[in-house]
């Protein structure tokens, strides 16, 4: 059995893993991915502040080395090779390529420049090779006070690395231009606005008691938004995380500012109404929500300005589509069943999505293990029923991108690669440097170990 994956981070290891487990014989895989390096938004996602997370990465990466396996890093599927040459080599394809683009708040003023999406900022302190770096860098030298909208763990961790001092930043695999402008600590106020209430937040209580324990930075909570309607009692008492949540908060609230140098302030039941400015943003309207009598949420006509230079949203990812293959636009999923998807012209199996790009956005890392084995059983089954791709051309693929000069990464270029960052943060006193340019990486790839 012949499988390409197209994606290797999380979902995409993980499916190879199932694969191996469940096909132990006869069993070909090549994991296809558009950067140099495996391990997706594990590497470019997850807060560099955050290491035993990232260190995950380690354990998905030794994945990689199981013997059916080959890494075709550095390929982009929709560009360099189409899903239709992939189903003409392989028995089948599964497309585990997430979803790395945020989404939009539909309100006026959000194309002024100061606004940008949570994957954007992150996929830059993470050091993303695609990452606009003039453009974002040049908002956060000129930005004193952000507004970060949505209260999951991607908003809480923005935050935390605008505010947090460059001692707590200094031991990350962060790339030294990164470092070197939060540095500068020009953000002195992040203001978290949650559309919804304190129970609703969807953080994890590790990830929200990280925000109390900032050096030189106190936390602004208004009692008000703590008060909790009926309803939100009885979700709370359903949840123990969401109660130990509320009693974090709930502490905050009572504290005394000790006049720190920089602020996070939290806000819960504002919705934003528009974005304010000329040539940038210069504000953002927020007006208060609250629960009636029937626990909807209802707009109260309370309207708040915070004035701001640097917007924020994170309201969640969300997939874009590849040619040739069904997408859901309003969900920005690949719609399938049972991890399969059927496409008009190509009935049946062959084809199969896992991770983000077949669910959305939801759950942790170990979450997607789960998904992928059951997109692979599927799979698995329809091999035993024979409706898998009848490959045309067995290996045209990579004769294809062999022929053109297509500079492809493979295993040994990126543990060459793994070596060189663990090499540069060495000589720093660190564990790893992220190296950030796709040259340099595909450089170091190419280049003998020491």
């Amino acid at each position: 059995m012949r499988v390409a994956i197209v994606g290797a981070g999380p979902s995409g290891l993980f499916a190879l893993e199932a694969l191996v487990a469940r096909v132990p014989d006869d069993l070909s895989v090549d994991i296809f991915d558009a950067l140099p390096v495996p391990s997706g938004l594990v590497r470019y996602g997850v807060a560099p502040d955050h290491f035993s997370v990232r260190s995950f990465r380690d354990n998905i990466d030794r994945m990689l080395d199981a013997p059916c396996a080959r890494f075709f890093g550095n390929v982009v599927v929709g560009r360099d090779v189409s899903v239709d040459e992939l189903r003409d080599d392989y028995d089948a394809v599964i497309l585990s390529y997430g979803a790395s683009k945020g989404r939009n708040l539909g309100v006026p003023g959000e194309e002024l420049v100061g606004t940008i999406a949570a994957p954007e900022l992150v996929a830059w302190y993470c050091g993303h090779p695609d990452a606009e770096r003039g453009r974002i860098e040049d908002l956060v030298r000129t930005t004193k006070t952000a507004v970060v909208i949505g209260v999951g763990n991607v908003a809480v961790d923005v935050a935390r690395v605008l505010v947090k001092s460059e001692g707590e930043l200094g031991q990350t695999d962060m790339p030294d231009h990164v470092l070197a402008l939060l540095a500068e600590h020009a953000v002195t106020d992040v203001h978290i606005v949650g559309r919804r209430g304190p129970v609703q937040a969807a953080f994890t209580t590790k990830e929200l008691r990280e925000l109390g324990e900032l050096e030189g930075v106190d936390v602004v909570i208004r009692p008000s938004d703590l008060v909790l309607s009926e309803f939100d009692e009885a979700e709370m008492k359903a949840n123990r995380l969401v109660a130990r949540n509320v009693d974090i908060m709930n502490e905050w609230a009572e504290r005394e500012l000790t006049g720190a140098p920089r602020r996070i302030h939290l806000h819960f039941w504002q919705r934003p109404v528009s974005i304010r400015g000329t040539e940038r943003v210069e504000s953002i309207r927020i007006e208060r929500w609250a629960r009636d009598a029937a626990g909807e949420l209802q707009p109260t006509g309370e309207f708040e300005d915070i004035a701001t230079e640097l917007i924020v949203k994170s309201v969640g990812y969300f997939g874009e589509p590849l040619d040739g293959v069904p997408f859901d636009a309003k969900a920005g999923i690949i719609p399938s069943e049972g991890g399969r998807v059927t496409t008009p012209d190509r009935a049946g199996g062959g084809l199969y999505v896992a991770g983000w790009i077949k669910r959305g956005p939801s759950g942790i890392i170990g979450t997607n293990k789960k998904d992928s084995i059951a997109s692979v059983e599927t799979l698995i089954a329809d091999g035993a029923a024979g409706s898998l791709n009848n490959p045309a051309k067995p290996g045209s693929v990579e004769e294809q991108l062999r022929n053109t000069g297509h500079a492809i990464v493979d295993l040994a270029g990126w543990r060459n690669i793994d070596a060189a960052e663990r090499a540069l943060g060495a000589s720093k006193g660190r564990d790893r440097q992220t190296i950030h340019e796709r040259d340099v990486l595909i450089a170091a790839a190419q280049s003998a170990p020491n």
